[in-house]
């Protein structure tokens, strides 16, 4: 890294981890993407029970006004989704691990980059919720994703499920994605890494240094391209392989934005 970005700093607390401390990020530079679920917002019993704290909601509108417009959350929910969650604010998006995007608030406009599931794929792969009646189906459209929060016992049995599945159908073009408490399927060919990596194609991510925090396996291709875009990755609740620190917890994410805003000189290790 360029050590003339490098200054002193106030010693870390210890729920900071090895997070943001001493590097020097001038927000009008930089581009800031930020996975959701485990990273901004804390994990809830089901998808639709996370809650966006106004505070919160406060330090993304005011970033998203002092980066020009270059604050994109990424996400594998889909738009619609995300639009509700932090309705009525609307943000820049990438959504269903790359299958959507948004690259502007002023317009709606939406571009799609992945095609409908099989609808035939789609019922046999809900079906396995008939385990537990704790397992929740989300049809994205062109992913479903089976939650099991409720029933974290039934893991290694929707695996398996899901595997006998896949081997009966070896030519499909789909993957299947693990995560905190949930496995999802969707087609391949599409990745938050691919998402992020055509954002920032466009102004007014272009020509800036990305930023980018998650938490969850599915980030982890972004981890990944962040030092060939000469840009920064921090991982939330354990230290990923490769990223330049971590959080142990989103409410240390969430003070870290708040304190961005107190400077136009923006702080990040």
């Amino acid at each position: 890294m360029n050590q003339d970005l490098m200054e002193p700093v106030p010693k870390k607390t210890a729920s900071m981890a090895d997070g943001p401390g001493s590097r020097m990020l001038p927000l009008r530079e930089s581009a800031l993407l930020l996975d959701i679920d485990g990273t901004l917002l804390d994990l809830a019993p089901s998808p639709s029970e996370v809650r966006v704290p106004p505070k919160l909601a406060t330090s993304l509108s005011r970033l998203l006004a002092r980066t020009d417009g270059a604050l994109a959350l990424v996400s594998g929910r889909s738009l619609s989704d995300i639009d509700r969650i932090f309705a009525p604010m609307l943000f820049p998006a990438v959504g269903g691990h790359g299958a959507e995007m948004r690259i502007s608030t002023e317009s709606e406009a939406v571009a799609t980059h992945a095609p409908p599931m099989n609808p035939d794929l789609i019922r046999r792969f809900a079906a396995i919720a008939e385990l537990h009646a704790g397992i929740l189906v989300e049809n994205k459209g062109y992913s479903l994703a089976l939650h099991f929060r409720k029933a974290p016992d039934t893991e290694q049995a929707i695996y398996h499920a899901v595997s006998a599945i896949r081997a009966d159908l070896p030519n499909a073009p789909i993957e299947v994605l693990p995560g905190k408490f949930v496995c999802e399927i969707k087609h391949s060919g599409f990745t938050k890494a691919t998402g992020v990596t055509e954002l920032m194609a466009h102004e007014p991510f272009k020509g800036r240094r990305p930023v980018f925090v998650g938490d969850d396996v599915t980030d982890e291709t972004v981890f990944a391209i962040m030092p060939d875009m000469k840009g920064l990755s921090f991982s939330v609740g354990r230290r990923a392989q490769g990223v330049d620190g971590h959080f142990h917890a989103p409410s240390d994410v969430r003070a870290w934005l708040a304190r961005l805003l107190d400077d136009e000189r923006a702080v990040a290790e």
